[in-house]
């Protein structure tokens, strides 16, 4: 990653100048704790011989039978070497490299906050006796500034050390309680003595301790970053972006540094003519894949997405068994290679019904943690949510878990939320074959509806049926050629020309009524007029449904795929600088027409028409059976009564 303007580089000087006062707290240092309280980790053991917590093993040698540890004495060297072997293993010594790293870190930064912020010189006055009684409030904000910078900044650091060696271990420490913001030093005192505390309770073995300093770090930076809103003077640290070039770690504010690694996709990957039916679908589906790896690192913004016509979330729903698993392996497949072939990071993660926890928040922190991961602006992204009528609750139904409104309240912030930011380095897909139970609110934050029907026309089911028999038999193919149906553009052209009148018995009527009245729809004032008869007619097409609807407008005058030669040879697009490509993509646009238009409207409408038709029919169910339940009840009562 190049160093933009904004950043500073922090010295690697300056970072190794505290490594002696770095690893003197990892050695040892008294601390007593004022508001967390020490946990002792059980001593029963849970079989003969085997025992269920670490001790301490002092690294003196002759010492070895003897206890040196204090009343709150902190020695996380020794803590972490615990018992077992007498040399310490590799990820033991990682992981205290590590923090010795981060706390060197750390108070780098904080040092530079103290120069820019002019705590440096009033701390130089206070040691002289000559701080003005006018500057004390002032001198102490500065000093729980200092501490909190330190605190997230180290905390900040050891997530992402950690995050390269985390295995599917898990452990959950809780909330942080001993956070103290005298100063830095004793910020940091605090701080380690916590995690020696979790260290004692959680790591058993080298796995969960990993797994320990990772959820202590990750929780640190979550509490340190809520009492910031509310603290003054940290302009010094939220204005400034610090680069640590020998890690790749950039310090930028209260925000958390990921590593722009990908993810190691296990799935089985499908070509776009193993796909059959589905051609608006497939086709923006490919279209999408390629929009994608237009996105520049060093800008940190793709140039569809300032242009118009990038795709942040969409929605693909149809019957069970037309394919939607199908056209998620597409697009990952694509992606994914179009990755490989450029050198960038790729992440793909579908969040899943494992998702939905018991544990109140968890859920909500689950799906955070499942966004954060395909948001990072140093990768590529796509997330899927398959099923997602199952995944997230609809508000005021009473068979949604708290869990799931969790989720549903963490996707709708995240998909258009005020803090959304949409870059254009990754996209969301939510599946569903029931997407009339989806909240209402959450199906409207899919800027673009994926109509995923399968197989239509005779040619396509002996398409799928040629695919699926596979290679092991002699059946002749007989008078059809095989695949030539899906041939997208031919395929694409047709689909989009049937959206040219609706296809729901609803909306069509509301288009006739309209057309009737006004005529053809031949401009802005017309077209306007159907939207108010189609929201006339369904209360929930609202101002978000018209924005998702010019979005798609702008996607469709954006209807062309990015050659192929372009992502073959990155060269020729992918490596060139961010305005080239914004200039390469301008001239491929297409004039916005009516027709587009007439038939975006129509797709969305369709969409919601479909689903508020089911979403009644299903509620009518419902409380017809509900009624039914009632009655038989009513009787066996009376009849019980009477007897």
């Amino acid at each position: 990653m190049s160093q933009t303007a904004d950043q500073m580089e922090l010295r690697e000087e300056e970072i190794t100048a505290h490594y002696a006062m770095a690893l003197a707290m990892l050695q040892g240092f008294d601390h007593a704790p004022r508001i967390g309280k020490g946990v002792e980790a059980p001593q029963q053991e849970a079989s003969s011989g085997i025992g269920t917590r670490r001790r301490f093993r002092t690294t003196t040698p002759g010492l070895v039978t003897r206890r040196s540890t204090v009343t709150g004495a902190v020695q996380l060297i020794a803590r972490v070497e615990g018992e077992g072997d007498a040399l310490m293993s590799p990820l033991q010594a990682t992981v205290l490299n590590g923090l010795r790293r981060a706390i060197s870190i750390a108070l780098a930064v904080a040092e530079n906050y103290a120069d820019v912020s002019g705590l440096g010189d009033l701390k130089r006055a206070n040691l002289e006796g000559n701080l003005p009684d006018a500057r004390k409030v002032e001198f102490s904000e500065l000093l729980a500034g200092e501490a909190l910078v330190t605190l997230y900044v180290f905390g900040n650091a050891t997530a992402y050390f950690m995050s390269s060696h985390l295995s599917e271990v898990t452990v959950e420490v809780g909330d942080v309680q001993e956070m103290l913001t005298d100063n830095g030093q004793t910020a940091l005192h605090g701080a380690l003595w916590e995690l020696d505390q979790d260290i004692a309770a959680h790591a058993t073995d080298d796995a969960r301790l990993v797994a320990t300093v990772a959820a202590f770090a990750e929780a640190l930076m979550e509490k340190v970053a809520l009492r910031a809103q509310e603290a003054p003077r940290l302009s010094g640290f939220t204005n400034a972006v610090w680069r640590v070039e020998a890690d790749d770690f950039t310090i930028a504010g209260f925000t958390p540094a990921t590593k722009a690694k990908s993810t190691k996709l296990t799935m089985t990957f499908k070509k776009p003519n193993e796909v059959v039916g589905n051609h608006i679908a497939k086709y923006q589906a490919m279209k999408l894949a390629k929009m994608l790896m237009a996105y520049d690192f060093d800008r940190k913004l793709n140039p569809f997405a300032e242009l118009g016509g990038f795709i942040f979330t969409f929605m693909g729903d149809g019957k069970p068994g037309t394919g939607k698993t199908t056209l998620i392996q597409m697009m990952a497949g694509l992606i994914n290679d179009y990755c490989a072939v450029a050198g960038y990071p790729f992440r793909y993660q579908n969040l899943s019904t494992d998702n939905i926890d018991s544990y109140q928040g968890k859920s909500g922190q689950n799906a955070k943690a499942f966004i954060n991961t395909i948001i990072d602006p140093a990768a590529i992204g796509f997330g899927t949510i398959d099923d997602i009528d199952q995944l997230a609750g609809k508000r005021g139904d009473r068979q949604s878990s708290a869990g799931q409104l969790e989720i549903t309240a963490v996707l709708m912030e995240s998909f258009a939320g005020a803090n959304t930011v949409v870059r254009g380095n990754c996209t969301f897909g939510m599946f569903s074959n029931y997407p009339e139970n989806v909240d209402d609110a959450l199906r409207q934050r899919a800027g673009a509806r994926f109509l995923v029907d399968g197989p239509q026309t005779r040619e396509d089911y002996i398409d799928i049926l040629y695919l699926l028999m596979g290679k092991n038999h002699d059946i002749p193919v007989g008078a059809h050629q095989v695949f030539s149906a899906q041939e997208i553009k031919s395929a694409v052209a047709a689909s989009f020309e049937s959206h040219s009148r609706p296809h729901e018995a609803g909306l069509m009527q509301v288009f006739d009524r309209v057309h009737d009245q006004i005529g053809a729809l031949d401009t802005i004032a017309k077209l306007g007029t159907y939207l108010k008869g189609i929201q006339e007619a369904d209360e929930r097409f609202t101002g978000r449904a018209i924005k998702n609807i010019t979005d798609a407008v702008k996607v469709r005058a954006m209807d062309f795929e990015l050659p192929d030669e372009w992502m073959e040879n990155p060269e020729l697009f992918l490596f060139k600088s961010y305005d080239a490509k914004k200039d390469m993509i301008a001239e491929l646009r297409q004039p916005i027409t009516v027709e587009m238009v007439i038939q975006e409207i129509n797709r969305y409408a369709d969409s919601e028409f479909r689903y508020a038709d089911k979403s009644d029919e299903v509620a009518i169910d419902a409380m017809v059976r509900e009624f039914g339940r009632q009655e038989e009840a009513k009787k066996r009562y009376l009849s019980g009564g009477e007897g």
